[in-house]
């Protein structure tokens, strides 16, 4: 994953957990480190391969060029290579790669606070969402039984579509209160509305009435402007 998110020109920033179970490779076997040379284990092992990327490198390229020109689907080749051999060159060559990868951003990860902030901010979004979709999708448990992978897929972007009616009508909802409390005279900051969250499910009648006369009637508009100066908000509350 970090290999290919690499050659595709992205940077993959997960949120590192179990670090006593994580592997950190050297340049080279000579290569050794004053104070973190333990994260290495021993030395001269767990060394990167660097004559088989460079190898291999274009083929990597070719793959990765393939797709993202929708040549080849990502899940479609990582299936390929997990299911092969360790032996496969391409499968050894990604996976060089990553190692070189993950063990610079893993490095990063140690010695930039700033940097373990935004991951740490950007994920809690990321699992605050799915956790709302999952609170979305209520019926069954919200496990997928139908074989068929067009249903399948019509459960997964339905449910989509759902949460993201709810998080835009909770979204108005929260301007309106926005406006409202400026209308009475209280100043609101921009690091206020950093502060609250899209993903409100108490006004939320997940099991109440569904009113299907008033279809045809077009909903009014809404207003789009804020009167909220979020420039305000600083490198140093990018995590908020």
């Amino acid at each position: 994953m970090f290999s290919l998110a690499h050659l595709l020109g992205f940077e993959l920033m997960p949120r590192i957990r179990n670090w006593k179970d994580l592997v950190f490779f050297r340049p080279t076997r000579q290569t050794s480190y004053v104070h973190i040379d333990a994260l290495f284990g021993e030395a001269g092992r767990n060394v990167i391969d660097w004559d088989l990327i460079e190898q291999h490198f274009k083929d990597l390229m070719r793959v990765a060029l393939s797709v993202r020109e929708g040549k080849v689907s990502s899940v479609l080749l990582l299936r390929r290579l997990r299911s092969g051999s360790r032996k496969n060159a391409h499968y050894a060559a990604f996976r060089e790669v990553g190692r070189v990868i993950r063990t610079i951003q893993l490095l990063r990860y140690l010695t930039d606070p700033q940097m373990r902030r935004r991951v740490t901010a950007a994920t809690n979004k990321v699992e605050a969402y799915n956790g709302f979709s999952e609170w979305v999708r209520f019926g069954n448990r919200g496990v997928i039984t139908d074989n068929d992978p067009a249903e399948q897929e019509k459960a997964v972007k339905f449910n989509a579509l759902l949460s993201n009616c709810l998080i835009f009508h909770n979204t108005l909802d929260i301007a309106q209160a926005v406006r409202e409390l400026q209308a009475e005279g209280w100043k609101v900051e921009p690091e206020d509305l950093a502060e609250v969250s899209p993903y409100l499910t108490e006004k939320i009648m997940r099991f109440g009435e569904y009113s299907t006369h008033e279809l045809d009637p077009a909903p009014e508009a809404y207003e789009q402007h804020l009167d909220v100066d979020f420039a305000k908000l600083g490198p140093q509350d990018e995590g908020a």
